[in-house]
């Protein structure tokens, strides 16, 4: 097999003529897998995004500057020196907010707009559990509940309790909140056999949409594509903010707005705690004619590992932890007070409105800056070897982040919720934070709340051992039969799927 000409120029003006450096010892079968890779690399985008990134690499001393600086980057300000506080004009708390106000965006706003089909949720699970110590998809996790539900399971039967909950209150039986679920190469077809093998968790097949984020080849500090094989290019997936160019290449966007939703709900797969289609928070959005808008909780800390929330000469956006010195993340919001300065935690739950993601999709895309994520990638080196497992850091994954399109929103709003309640995220296989016991524990947690808030009497209390369904109660709701009742761990709370009442199961073991 002959190399196209074609393909030669292309390569040697993207500076990329190095992946055919091996085609001499290539079979015919591998010269026709690497030329498949290369025909579907966007070079045009590959080279943007490097020249988006490389004045990043020469700052922090990763490659030599070679360059004059213009004029523009020599006056390049700290983003400390021009980050603000959110203004409390756009914030909203669940714990400044009257219990009338609550209702109003729970029911009038956001549960009619469910009843009326205008709300979706969206999903974002592209990541494998890697660092779970598994590798399959990180929503097929099971952390270790009396039901042995999957984070999958538990958020489609969120989504039945929601639409049970709009059903009941505006007399209908046609509520339906989509799915829309974004993967990646590597959780796709494992996603896709998973929820089908599991008849969707009881959600009809036509409402649960899988489409697949792109991906983008790692590079190494020089810009130059690395090689899996002599073969093959190395890819990963372009971040959880490819999304934008998904929406518009997958024709989720035209799907959207075929099913005529206003208002979509995007949330990170690892969160046990998340509200899929939360009534209050859109509910809040749809009330503030809100655009876009962030669901946020207040660091446990001044220097947790989170990014804020800020201000930024007109336009909100996501500092990250990283780039806040110490100094800035202990200030204070006054003299009298140990409440932050910078206290809005980012945790990866959005409301955005079709309107505004067709702008972005169509508009900004190529705007959104890619970050770096340096990483020891298991590669061909100079010698022509392949290394498996690198023990110095050799490249570099380039992603975008879902939160980078909060500049182009004129109508921002940010809602504030209580951790314990709504983030609890499965992040480490092991360790005391994010883990699958901290997962379980705090999900125990909050059930516990629950009855108690019921009314119900908790003999022996076991923090190991109770668990409500959600097809039971979304959050907190419907729990009414408990009120009065003393009840002894372990409490297991199910749907009697012949009955289609809750009732206390007493036979479920716990670990």
């Amino acid at each position: 097999m002959n190399i196209d000409a074609s393909i030669k120029q292309r390569l040697s003006d993207a500076h990329q003529s190095h992946l055919l450096d091996y085609w001499s010892e290539l079979t015919e079968d591998q010269r026709g897998k690497l030329l498949e890779d290369i025909n579907e690399i966007d070079f045009d985008r590959v080279r943007k995004a490097y020249h988006g990134i490389k004045q990043e690499l020469i700052a922090d001393q990763t490659i030599p500057n070679n360059e004059i600086l213009d004029e523009d980057d020599e006056k390049r300000e700290s983003i400390e020196d021009i980050m603000e506080p959110v203004p409390d004009a756009i914030i909203g708390s669940i714990n400044q907010t009257s219990d009338e106000q609550l209702k109003i965006y729970h029911l009038k706003d956001n549960l009619q707009a469910i009843s009326e089909g205008l709300v979706c949720v969206l999903l974002l699970a592209g990541g494998q559990g890697t660092r779970l110590g598994v590798d399959y998809p990180k929503g097929m996790y099971d952390v270790g509940l009396p039901s042995r539900k999957t984070l999958y399971q538990i958020q489609a039967e969120r989504i039945r309790r929601l639409q049970q909950l709009a059903n009941e209150e505006f007399q209908t039986t046609k509520s339906v909140v989509p799915w829309f679920i974004m993967t990646s190469e590597h959780t796709q077809e494992e996603t896709e056999i998973y929820l089908r093998s599991n008849n969707y968790f009881g959600l009809k097949p036509e409402n649960v949409i899988l489409f697949e984020q792109h991906t983008l080849p790692a590079l190494d500090f020089q810009g130059k594509i690395l090689l899996a094989e002599k073969y093959k290019l190395t890819k990963a997936a372009d971040g959880n903010g490819g999304l934008y160019r998904a929406l518009k290449t997958r024709g989720i966007l035209l799907e959207m707005e075929k099913r005529q939703i206003k208002y979509i709900h995007v949330y990170c797969v690892d969160n046990i705690l998340v509200r899929l289609g939360d009534p209050i928070f859109v509910g809040f959005c749809i009330e503030k004619n809100a655009n876009c808008a962030a669901k946020v909780v207040k660091k446990s800390f001044p220097n947790e590992a989170v990014g804020v929330i800020c201000k930024v000469r007109d336009r909100y956006q996501v500092v990250e932890y990283s780039e806040i010195s110490d100094r800035t993340a202990q200030k204070k919001k006054s003299e009298n007070t140990d409440e932050l300065l910078f206290n809005a935690g980012n945790i990866c739950n959005h409301c955005f409105t079709l309107d505004f993601l067709q702008d972005v999709c169509q508009s900004h895309d190529d705007d959104l800056r890619y970050h770096i994520a340096k990483k020891k990638i298991p590669s061909i080196d100079k010698n022509g070897q392949r290394v498996s497992k690198p023990k110095e850091i050799n490249g570099m994954k380039l992603e975008k982040f879902v939160f980078d399109v909060f500049p182009f929103s004129k109508a921002f709003a940010v809602w504030e919720v209580h951790r314990e309640d709504e983030f609890s995220p499965l992040k480490n296989g092991t360790g005391t934070k994010d883990t699958p016991e901290t997962c379980r524990r705090d999900l125990i947690l909050q059930h516990i709340r629950y009855l108690k808030q019921a009314g119900a009497l908790l003999q022996e209390v076991n923090e190991n051992c109770c668990e409500i369904s959600p097809l039971v109660s979304y959050a907190g709701e419907n729990l009414d039969f408990v009120n009065g009742q003393k009840l002894r761990f372990p409490i297991i709370i199910e749907l009697n799927a012949e009955t289609q009442k809750p009732e206390i199961n007493t036979n479920k073991h716990c670990s």
